[in-house]
């Protein structure tokens, strides 16, 4: 498939900026992706998320791009403001990553991941938010189940689910809905492709309770990290930046109970809710 550019506004965003540069120093040097990606430490597909805005350029790669185009400290200098700057759109942009991970690990401290979440579940939970109106639910809803389908395609993402046990006790609409949600996920618990453990009340505190987080991994071997709170998200994509919450993730996935142990916990507290 023939890559499309995508249009660019480098002078409303920083990343685009880069990414516009990019583009004209590869295009002057008559170089395609891929013949780029084998002069530096890159592959072609992470090389177009950079072009058109949609990845941050790892540590260490805007020097190989400076050596390779002679730019003398260009691309550092623009990576020190793309990792500062914050982007509007960073929700979409980590909709887009998340489109295309082929790896996926949530930890959920409140509620069932939304790649997981029943239609029911889902609409009673942004029923729960008086500053939505109905249509806008209802958009919320449209858009959450279709990001869903990507589990059912061909060639699914693996994913990897760490969910507190808070998440599963705390009744989101009826009995019925929370036994469906929860019916849900034991088809997913330990699967070829789907992990799914619960960290359970008896470890006590962990440093995740006040959080959500998603990490997106790449073929390539990246990885980016999306962390959610109350109204709001932070995506990061430096390494200094996804290590530290890589470790956090590994540290509750050690303390949480195995996939079939999870599998007999989720089966019993879907049977404490009243049929």
């Amino acid at each position: 498939m023939t890559f499309k550019p995508s249009e660019l506004t480098p002078d409303q965003s920083v990343r685009h900026l880069y990414g516009a540069d990019l583009r004209r120093h590869r295009e002057n040097a008559k170089l395609s992706l891929v013949q780029l990606a084998g002069q530096v430490p890159s592959s072609k597909s992470q090389l177009a998320r950079i072009e058109v805005g949609e990845s941050m350029a790892p540590r260490g790669l805007s020097e190989e791009f400076d050596r390779l185009f002679g730019t003398d400290g260009h691309f550092v200098r623009l990576w020190l403001l793309v990792r500062k700057e914050v982007p509007p759109d960073r929700y979409k942009n980590f909709l887009d990553l998340a489109n295309r991970a082929h790896y996926l690990e949530n930890f959920g401290s409140q509620l069932i991941w939304g790649m997981l979440q029943t239609e029911d579940y889902a609409r009673a939970l942004f029923a729960a938010n008086p500053d939505l109106t109905e249509e806008k639910q209802q958009e919320l809803l449209v858009a959450r189940m279709g990001r869903q389908e990507r589990l059912r395609a061909a060639d699914p993402p693996h994913i990897w689910c760490i969910i507190d046990e808070a998440a599963l006790r705390r009744p989101m609409g009826s009995p019925e809905i929370m036994r469906d949600q929860l019916a849900r996920l034991l088809p997913l618990v330990d699967t070829p492709c789907s992990k799914i453990q619960v960290l359970p009340f008896a470890h006590g505190g962990h440093a995740l309770m006040n959080t959500s987080m998603t990490l997106l991994k790449f073929q390539d071997g990246t990885t980016a990290a999306w962390e959610e709170g109350r109204g709001r998200g932070q995506l990061y994509e430096d390494c200094l930046d996804v290590t530290p919450r890589q470790r956090l993730y590994d540290e509750a996935r050690a303390y949480a109970l195995p996939p079939r142990e999870s599998g007999a916990f989720i089966q019993r507290v879907m049977e404490s809710y009243p049929s």
